[in-house]
Protein backbone atom coordinates (compact mmCIF):
# COMPACT_ATOMS: atom_id res chain seq x y z
CA UNK A 1 0.00 0.00 0.00
CA UNK A 2 1.82 3.14 -0.80
CA UNK A 3 1.86 6.34 0.96
CA UNK A 4 -0.61 8.42 -0.55
CA UNK A 5 -3.23 5.61 0.05
CA UNK A 6 -2.04 5.08 3.43
CA UNK A 7 -2.69 8.94 4.16
CA UNK A 8 -5.86 8.73 2.82
CA UNK A 9 -7.20 6.10 4.84
CA UNK A 10 -5.88 7.65 7.74
CA UNK A 11 -7.70 11.31 6.90
CA UNK A 12 -10.66 8.88 5.99
CA UNK A 13 -11.35 6.86 9.16
CA UNK A 14 -9.70 9.49 11.56
CA UNK A 15 -8.74 7.79 14.78
CA UNK A 16 -5.54 5.88 15.55
CA UNK A 17 -5.70 3.86 18.43
CA UNK A 18 -2.92 3.51 20.43
CA UNK A 19 -1.88 -0.17 21.46
CA UNK A 20 0.38 0.48 24.63
CA UNK A 21 0.99 -2.65 27.29
CA UNK A 22 2.72 -4.62 29.57
CA UNK A 23 3.04 -7.61 27.27
CA UNK A 24 2.80 -8.86 24.04
CA UNK A 25 -0.25 -11.13 24.53
CA UNK A 26 -2.12 -8.04 26.81
CA UNK A 27 -0.98 -6.05 23.72
CA UNK A 28 -2.43 -8.17 21.06
CA UNK A 29 -6.10 -8.59 23.40
CA UNK A 30 -6.20 -5.05 23.45
CA UNK A 31 -5.20 -4.63 19.68
CA UNK A 32 -8.26 -7.52 18.57
CA UNK A 33 -10.68 -5.96 21.14
CA UNK A 34 -9.88 -2.24 19.33
CA UNK A 35 -10.60 -4.02 16.13
CA UNK A 36 -13.67 -5.84 17.52
CA UNK A 37 -14.89 -2.41 18.76
CA UNK A 38 -14.15 -0.84 14.84
CA UNK A 39 -10.68 0.96 14.93
CA UNK A 40 -8.88 -0.01 11.38
CA UNK A 41 -5.59 1.99 12.79
CA UNK A 42 -3.16 1.09 15.17
CA UNK A 43 -0.39 2.14 16.77
CA UNK A 44 1.74 -0.17 18.39
CA UNK A 45 3.97 1.60 21.27
CA UNK A 46 7.54 0.73 21.14
CA UNK A 47 7.30 0.40 25.03
CA UNK A 48 5.20 -2.60 25.02
CA UNK A 49 7.97 -5.86 25.17
CA UNK A 50 8.34 -7.50 21.75
CA UNK A 51 6.54 -5.09 19.69
CA UNK A 52 7.62 -6.07 16.56
CA UNK A 53 6.28 -9.71 16.98
CA UNK A 54 3.08 -7.94 18.04
CA UNK A 55 3.33 -6.12 14.47
CA UNK A 56 4.02 -8.99 12.37
CA UNK A 57 1.33 -10.68 14.08
CA UNK A 58 -1.74 -8.37 13.66
CA UNK A 59 -0.69 -7.49 9.93
CA UNK A 60 -0.64 -11.41 9.67
CA UNK A 61 -3.93 -12.00 11.10
CA UNK A 62 -5.29 -8.97 9.57
CA UNK A 63 -3.78 -7.75 6.24
CA UNK A 64 -4.72 -4.99 4.13
CA UNK A 65 -8.31 -4.65 5.95
CA UNK A 66 -6.60 -2.77 9.19
CA UNK A 67 -3.47 -0.63 8.88
CA UNK A 68 -0.84 -1.13 11.83
CA UNK A 69 1.50 1.50 13.31
CA UNK A 70 4.53 1.42 15.12
CA UNK A 71 4.97 4.29 17.84
CA UNK A 72 7.15 6.08 20.15
CA UNK A 73 9.31 5.25 17.40
CA UNK A 74 12.93 7.36 18.28
CA UNK A 75 15.72 6.21 15.62
CA UNK A 76 15.71 5.55 12.27
CA UNK A 77 16.89 1.49 12.93
CA UNK A 78 14.01 1.41 15.11
CA UNK A 79 11.83 2.61 11.78
CA UNK A 80 13.16 0.33 9.74
CA UNK A 81 12.71 -2.71 11.83
CA UNK A 82 9.01 -1.58 12.19
CA UNK A 83 8.54 -1.11 8.46
CA UNK A 84 9.78 -4.58 8.13
CA UNK A 85 7.71 -6.23 10.21
CA UNK A 86 4.79 -4.69 8.31
CA UNK A 87 4.45 -1.16 10.08
CA UNK A 88 2.70 1.38 7.78
CA UNK A 89 3.29 4.71 10.18
CA UNK A 90 5.53 5.89 12.51
CA UNK A 91 4.75 8.05 15.49
CA UNK A 92 7.10 9.39 17.58
CA UNK A 93 6.87 11.95 20.37
CA UNK A 94 9.81 13.62 18.67
CA UNK A 95 11.36 14.98 15.73
CA UNK A 96 13.86 12.89 14.14
CA UNK A 97 14.92 13.73 10.64
CA UNK A 98 16.37 9.96 10.09
CA UNK A 99 13.06 8.40 10.98
CA UNK A 100 11.43 10.97 8.59
CA UNK A 101 13.76 10.01 5.92
CA UNK A 102 13.44 6.48 6.38
CA UNK A 103 9.91 6.60 6.19
CA UNK A 104 9.76 8.65 3.13
CA UNK A 105 13.07 6.00 1.85
CA UNK A 106 10.23 3.08 2.27
CA UNK A 107 6.88 4.95 1.56
CA UNK A 108 5.80 4.68 4.86
CA UNK A 109 4.16 7.36 6.99
CA UNK A 110 5.90 9.37 9.15
CA UNK A 111 3.94 11.37 12.20
CA UNK A 112 6.57 12.97 14.64
CA UNK A 113 5.67 14.66 17.67
CA UNK A 114 5.76 18.39 18.25
CA UNK A 115 4.39 21.55 20.53
CA UNK A 116 5.67 24.54 19.25
CA UNK A 117 5.03 26.19 15.86
CA UNK A 118 8.90 26.28 15.83
CA UNK A 119 8.82 22.17 15.67
CA UNK A 120 6.06 21.43 13.69
CA UNK A 121 7.85 24.01 10.91
CA UNK A 122 10.77 22.02 11.68
CA UNK A 123 9.11 18.53 11.04
CA UNK A 124 7.13 19.55 7.81
CA UNK A 125 10.17 20.73 6.54
CA UNK A 126 12.07 17.53 7.28
CA UNK A 127 9.15 15.81 5.34
CA UNK A 128 6.50 14.99 7.93
CA UNK A 129 3.30 13.36 6.50
CA UNK A 130 1.50 14.81 9.37
CA UNK A 131 2.59 16.22 13.07
CA UNK A 132 1.23 14.64 16.46
CA UNK A 133 0.76 17.69 18.11
CA UNK A 134 1.97 15.77 21.91
CA UNK A 135 0.71 16.22 24.63
CA UNK A 136 -2.43 17.27 23.49
CA UNK A 137 -4.04 17.50 27.18
CA UNK A 138 -1.27 20.07 27.73
CA UNK A 139 -2.80 22.36 25.08
CA UNK A 140 -6.11 21.46 24.34
CA UNK A 141 -8.41 21.72 21.18
CA UNK A 142 -8.14 25.92 21.15
CA UNK A 143 -4.40 25.81 20.55
CA UNK A 144 -4.55 23.99 16.98
CA UNK A 145 -6.95 27.11 15.92
CA UNK A 146 -4.32 28.94 17.62
CA UNK A 147 -1.26 26.98 15.23
CA UNK A 148 -3.39 27.01 12.26
CA UNK A 149 -3.46 30.81 11.86
CA UNK A 150 -0.15 31.07 10.95
CA UNK A 151 0.17 27.75 9.75
CA UNK A 152 -3.27 26.96 7.69
CA UNK A 153 -0.96 24.00 5.77
CA UNK A 154 -0.14 22.09 8.76
CA UNK A 155 -1.58 18.90 9.04
CA UNK A 156 -1.72 18.16 12.87
CA UNK A 157 -2.84 15.28 14.65
CA UNK A 158 -3.24 15.88 18.59
CA UNK A 159 -2.39 12.93 20.39
CA UNK A 160 -2.80 12.35 24.45
CA UNK A 161 -6.09 14.13 26.31
CA UNK A 162 -8.26 13.13 23.05
CA UNK A 163 -11.52 11.77 25.25
CA UNK A 164 -15.02 11.16 23.61
CA UNK A 165 -16.49 14.60 25.06
CA UNK A 166 -13.64 16.53 23.11
CA UNK A 167 -12.87 14.57 20.26
CA UNK A 168 -15.37 17.00 17.86
CA UNK A 169 -14.01 19.83 19.26
CA UNK A 170 -10.48 18.56 18.17
CA UNK A 171 -12.02 17.82 14.37
CA UNK A 172 -13.46 21.80 14.66
CA UNK A 173 -10.26 23.13 15.14
CA UNK A 174 -8.68 21.28 12.01
CA UNK A 175 -7.34 18.38 13.36
CA UNK A 176 -6.87 15.78 10.26
CA UNK A 177 -6.92 12.70 12.67
CA UNK A 178 -6.40 11.64 16.27
CA UNK A 179 -4.64 9.31 18.47
CA UNK A 180 -6.42 8.23 21.84
CA UNK A 181 -4.87 5.20 23.76
CA UNK A 182 -5.98 5.02 27.86
CA UNK A 183 -9.59 6.90 26.63
CA UNK A 184 -10.45 4.27 24.71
Amino acid sequence: MFKLRILQFLAEKRLIAIVRAGSADVALQTAEACIAGGAVALEIAFTTPDTLEVIRTLVGRHGNRILVGAGTVLDAETARMAILAGARFMLAPNVEPAVIRTCNRYQVVSIPGASTPTEIVSAMEAGADLVKVFPGEAFGPQYFKALLAPLPYAPLMPSGGVTLENLEAWFQHGAVAVSAGSSI
